[in-house]
């Protein structure tokens, strides 16, 4: 079987873009790993904005809501913000049509949350962690999830 570096170099002799590169490489964390995503958010903050979405496993406390959920073109949506620690914050955004859980919002400010989703990060103001719902797709296998206080919507 082809070793990653290998595999690594030879998607990048083909011109493979960068979401294949980030998922044939980056695994889905088994449980929270902030660091992880600190690093990740570092490194795009350090080479800018890319296609390259990545899976990150995060934990921490909300620290503020969006009180209504928002429609876009893709459906029904709620945001808040999450503290992973060291004075950073992320948005977390929930499809509100794909995931089992309660009218929105259905999160509180102060609520311990547990996110499993992609970080996708197309400028040092529009980032975020999105596909918090149970699917999957052919260009995203991880499903997501949002557990808050121990209750887990997917």
């Amino acid at each position: 079987m082809m070793s990653r570096l290998r595999l690594l170099a030879a998607m990048a002799c083909l011109g493979a873009p960068l979401p294949a590169l980030a998922q044939a490489i980056a695994p889905m964390p088994a449980s929270c790993d902030n660091a992880k995503f600190l690093s990740d958010q570092q490194t795009f903050e350090q080479r800018g904005a890319t296609r390259t979405d990545l899976p990150e496993h995060i934990c921490g406390r909300v620290i503020a809501i969006a009180p209504h959920a928002k429609r876009t073109r893709s459906g029904w949506h709620g945001y808040f913000y999450l503290d992973v620690g060291q004075g950073v914050s992320i948005r977390i955004v929930s499809g509100l049509d794909e995931m089992t859980a309660p009218q929105w919002p259905w999160v509180q400010k102060g609520d311990t949350v547990e996110v499993q989703g992609r970080y996708y990060y197309d400028s040092l103001r529009k980032q975020g962690v999105d596909w918090t719902h149970h699917g999957t797709s052919r260009k995203w296998p991880w499903p997501g999830y949002v557990t808050v206080n121990g209750h887990r919507y997917e």
